[in-house]
């Protein structure tokens, strides 16, 4: 295999600011996700059950009843704007989410149709059409069509970035390869690979590793205080899913430390297309 990115290490790199002088641009996604019943892929709080799997299917259905709502509108309290990572089978679903995430100010990224899928698992041809028709939906019912990607599951094929690129994508929200954007070769063009959390995520963290509440909040904190150290500009990624940190034991620390730290000196509340303007704008902010 060969990497899409190519080797930099930070001390050479030009020291610098975000945009009114941050060192720290950070933005917080929030995973809508839909699931088909027993059927794919499917993220659980038990040992799967023999079908139908009521308890899992009800535990990830909390997201889009309830837990979506709490955590918009704490968000919207701490003064960021979330970062919604969207299966579009929830325009059919539960709309009254959308609904929400705009009220929010929520700016909307591609994330596949269903998490019960995986660009991995797709037919043999049918990624291009795949990610080039979740971006038609979204342009359809946002009436801007999304600059960014998130794959269900993180899963990638040879072919993916070219297909995220020739679709129209201009960001990948994936990868947490550095601390600055890094610009990855996707077939004939490029993607700008904007920072994602894959620890600073409920749920590798908090589901994968039963870390509690509080001490994620702990780690929110921690990795603030030290980015903000940095003389080069970086980006502090948050993934947060409905279903998990919208439980509201795990709502109340998370969302007080996110408060914390979009208050602290030197953040820029952001959003990948803002960062993304930005490098364009300002290319020293991003590497390669």
């Amino acid at each position: 295999m060969t990497l899409p990115w190519s080797y930099s290490a930070l001390p050479a790199r030009p020291e610098g600011t975000w945009p009114n002088g941050a060192r720290v641009a950070l933005w917080v996604a929030v995973g809508v996700e839909s699931y088909r019943p027993d059927d794919g892929m499917t993220e659980d709080i038990l040992p799967r059950g023999a079908a139908p799997d009521l308890v899992n299917a009800a535990w990830r259905d909390y997201g889009n009843r309830a837990g979506a709502f709490r955590l918009f509108d704490r968000l919207a309290a701490a003064g960021i704007r979330p970062v919604v990572l969207l299966n579009t089978d929830v325009y059919d679903e539960a709309p009254e989410v959308l609904t929400a995430a705009r009220a929010a100010g929520a700016e909307i990224e591609g994330h596949g149709r269903s998490n019960s899928d995986s660009l991995a698992a797709l037919p043999e041809g049918a990624e291009a059409g795949y990610v080039a028709g979740v971006l038609s939906r979204i342009a359809e019912e946002e009436g801007d069509a999304p600059g960014g990607w998130s794959s269900p599951w993180l899963a990638h094929t040879p072919t993916s970035l070219a297909s995220l690129q020739g679709a129209g994508y201009r960001y990948l929200l994936d990868l947490r390869l550095d601390d600055q954007p890094v610009w990855l070769r996707a077939g004939a063009g490029r993607l700008l690979s904007i920072p994602y959390a894959a620890e600073l995520n409920d749920s590798t963290t908090m589901i994968g590793r039963q870390a509690d509440a509080r001490s994620f909040a702990a780690m929110l904190r921690d990795e603030a205080a030290e980015l903000l150290t940095s003389k080069h500009p970086v980006v502090m990624s948050v993934v947060l899913h409905s279903f998990i940190s919208g439980q509201p034991w795990r709502l109340r620390p998370v969302a007080q430390a996110l408060a914390e730290v979009a208050g602290r000196d030197g953040v820029w509340c952001a959003t990948p297309s803002e960062i993304y303007d930005a490098v364009l704008a300002d290319p020293a902010l991003a590497v390669g």
